[in-house]
């Protein structure tokens, strides 16, 4: 009669595997704990499940049958393996081979991802990563089907079962290209000089003329003149090197660029939180749990004792990370 796992007690397995290096019911039984009365119960179970003795009574013990001396090897091989299910995945990034999936916007692919990528290759040399747009409208159904690993986005878009980790607070900057007339001789721009220059920025939506700033000069009873919208924050800083214009744009965007002349704004716009979130389904993952901890560490730069432990976090609404 053919045999069905369904029937067979994997506890079993383990019997007979202690059976087969003792040789003795007595010595197996210690060994897994019970007593010789359950032992020999277990080996009856056994022989039913086999079709089989398997051992038969010598003068020191018991000896296997040649169907218990089969399945010897076999058995190690499956016992060992059912072990390795229950131990923890180890990780290890220099033989690695798997792509992690990053979704972003372009303000995060220079802000977060350009500083993550030589670190990754240095670790994990063999590792792929694929970047892709952000849909903040599909995050969550996107992370829960597998679609990317990680999402780079602010604390308003993120769902609330998602796990989630603040990055770092971003502010914003007033940017020119270096040698512009306006700021000859100067260390920054006061409110008259920053309205009287022709500004650009960045709208998402696309064709929006209007942001945070406009908000913040209107408190003072002042405005700006806004002439070009784009969708992208990378194409921006070669627009202002080619151009007198203005826009105030986020300080890590334009760090280290050359070419350009960067200030402090003389009003305040509220800047905005920068927020890796991730599903439940990679939470425990080896892998994945070694790719965010290298991303706090590159986004923690020089002040690591201010991270947060890794943890999901209580996504707290703030200020919209748009347009300024």
């Amino acid at each position: 009669m053919k045999k069905d796992i369904r029937t067979l007690d994997l506890n079993l397995l383990k019997a007979l595997d202690a059976l087969l290096d003792e040789c003795n019911v007595t010595r197996a039984a210690a060994r897994l704990g019970v007593t010789q009365p359950a032992m020999s119960g277990m080996l009856t179970r056994l022989r039913e499940n086999f079709g089989d003795p398997l051992f038969v009574r010598a003068q020191r013990g018991i000896v296997p049958t040649l169907r218990a001396m089969e399945l010897s090897i076999p058995l190690k091989q499956v016992i060992s393996e059912i072990g390795a299910l229950l131990q923890p995945p180890v990780f290890e990034p220099l033989t690695a081979r798997l792509t992690f999936t990053i979704a972003a916007t372009d303000y995060a692919l220079r802000a977060v991802a350009l500083p993550l990528l030589p670190a990754l290759k240095l670790q994990a040399p063999h590792v792929q990563v694929a970047l892709v747009p952000v849909d903040d409208k599909q995050i969550q159904t996107q992370l829960e089907r597998g679609d990317i690993d990680l999402a780079l986005v602010t604390p308003e878009n993120t769902p609330p079962d998602l796990h989630a980790r603040n990055l770092f607070e971003e502010r914003y900057v007033c940017v020119l290209r270096e040698g512009h007339p306006c700021i000859q001789g100067r260390k920054r721009l006061n409110v008259d000089q920053l309205c009287a220059l022709d500004h650009a920025l960045v709208s998402y939506t696309g064709g929006g003329f209007r942001g945070v700033t406009d908000e913040a000069l209107e408190k003072l009873g002042r405005q700006r003149q806004v002439s070009l919208s784009v969708k992208s924050f990378l194409i921006l800083p070669e627009i202002l090197r080619a151009s007198d214009m203005v826009a105030i744009l986020p300080s890590r965007l334009v760090a280290g660029m050359d070419g350009l002349a960067v200030f402090d704004p003389p009003i305040e716009v509220p800047g905005f939180t920068k927020v890796a979130a991730w599903h439940e389904r990679t939470h425990r993952d080896a892998a994945h749990r070694w790719l965010r901890e290298l991303l706090f560490q590159q986004c923690a730069g020089p002040k690591p004792g201010r991270r947060e432990p890794l943890r999901a976090q209580k996504i707290q609404k703030q200020s919209k990370h748009r347009v300024v």
